[in-house]
């Protein structure tokens, strides 16, 4: 969102951003940028309930406890964090005043379909994840070859994953009339009896629906005219590397080096046996290899392998466009794998939760990369997992080759953004 707003406040629209006056991700820091930000405040009980909930969930998913049912108690917080927010009747009402001509909105948080409706101004959705929401935004998904999500199914299935795949494609109901439950009592809290809207009508009200997805990633599937994919709006040319971290990949020579970083949410691994059996397998390639991991929180008892150096955050796009670089280990976020693609890295993911085990899937099935779950990794399987997909060229050809397709657009991100939401924003005369 920070991007997006970078990109029209640049190009002549007056951005406000309105977001939890919170910051969640360890060692990023937002810097003020060219557009407005207005914020909202959480009582400091509700930001601590924010927190455990996701640390739990971090700390299950390490156990290998991933269950899609742990989105229904987020929905449920998400909920309670939206009575706060409509109740700030004066941030609200100042926006409302501020006359906006449309909102860009992201649909995890369903709260903010409702403070679109409550302002009373027309919206774009950008969804940062993999394809989702097809009952909401009308998008065709046949379950014969378009895998659900969460599914971790690829085009190809055979019999019986086209019958999981049904079952969980007539499931996503369920979740949809969940979620419809979970934030009624905010809806009929905030909005009069007459002009209550449902979950499922702001869906359907969107102007458009854009989803950061590219078909250098995503399997074939049907689109609609008001669902559009706009991918790589944070993947750019490369800049040069500071000199300290210059100095350190050029000791590695010809091997090169290897970028791990698990995301921006997980600075720390919490299970010391999975640090041990990756910091041993880091030890016996010869690349060097730079670990967004917070080093006050390596384990003492732990020496950290030679070719190894700790940082508390990275500039991911700048090491991934270096000449030197052979290999992304992530956890398979979509705007990692986005980066990877355009810069033609290979990749091993090793997924921890929601879409990243469907994202790396994907990433497997087009060859430029493979996955291992961090519950079975093993000092030897990694480091020959590692050896196997920097050695073996097929996998950068095919990483390239997914680039190309994803550079190959007629317009850039930037420019196809702008575009669409000038078409969108438009009057109806000036666009009919």
């Amino acid at each position: 969102m920070d991007e997006i707003s970078h990109i029209l406040q640049e190009n002549g629209h007056d951005v406000r951003m309105f977001r939890l006056d919170y910051r969640n991700t360890p060692g990023f820091e937002m810097t003020s940028g060219p557009y407005a930000v207005s914020t909202y405040n959480m009582e400091e009980e509700h930001l601590k309930e924010h927190d455990e909930f996701f640390n739990e969930y971090q700390r299950e998913a390490f156990m290998g406890k991933d269950r899609p049912q742990s989105l229904s108690p987020l929905m449920t917080l998400y909920a309670k964090h939206c009575h706060f927010c409509m109740n700030q009747t004066d941030s609200l009402d100042f926006l409302k005043r501020e006359n906006y001509d449309i909102a860009i909105i992201d649909p995890f948080n369903p709260c903010q379909f409702l403070i679109a409706e409550k302002l009373g101004i027309p919206y774009i959705v950008f969804f940062a994840g993999p394809f989702s929401y097809s009952l909401g935004n009308g998008l065709p998904s046949p379950p014969s070859y378009v895998p659900m999500f969460l599914s971790g199914f690829t085009d190809r299935m055979n019999f019986l994953e086209r019958v999981i795949n049904t079952f969980m494609y007539l499931s996503s109901y369920m979740v949809e009339i969940r979620n419809e439950q979970i934030f009624r009592g905010v809806i009929e809290e905030h909005f009069p009896p007459d002009s209550r809207p449902t979950l499922s009508d702001l869906y359907h009200k969107a102007e458009l629906w854009i989803y950061n997805m590219d078909f250098s990633i995503e399997f074939a599937r049907p689109l609609l005219p008001h669902i559009q994919y706009i991918v790589g709006l944070r993947a750019k040319p490369a800049k040069p590397v500071s000199q300290d971290l210059e100095d350190f990949i050029a000791e590695s020579g010809d091997s090169g080096f290897i970028l791990v970083t698990l995301g921006s949410m997980v600075s720390t691994i919490p299970r010391t046996d999975l640090i041990r059996e990756m910091n041993s397998a880091f030890a016996s390639v010869p690349q060097k290899i730079i670990w967004r991991y917070k080093s006050s929180q390596w384990p003492e008892d732990l020496k950290l392998a030679p070719n190894v150096r700790l940082m508390d955050w990275v500039n991911q796009n700048d090491l991934l466009g270096h000449p030197k670089m052979r290999l992304l280990v992530t956890h398979g976020g979509l705007n990692s794998l986005t980066e990877a693609v355009y810069h033609g890295v290979p990749v091993l993911g090793i997924p921890i939760f929601a879409d990243q085990p469907d994202n790396v899937v994907r990433i497997k099935a087009k060859h430029m990369g493979e996955y291992i779950p961090f519950y079975k990794i093993k000092s030897d399987k990694f480091a020959d997992m590692i050896r196997k997909i920097v050695e073996d060229k097929s996998y950068k050809t095919a990483a390239m080759k997914q680039s190309v397709i994803m550079r190959s657009r007629p317009f850039p991100p930037d420019q196809q953004l702008l575009g669409w939401w000038s078409t969108s924003s438009a009057p109806v005369e000036a666009a009919s």
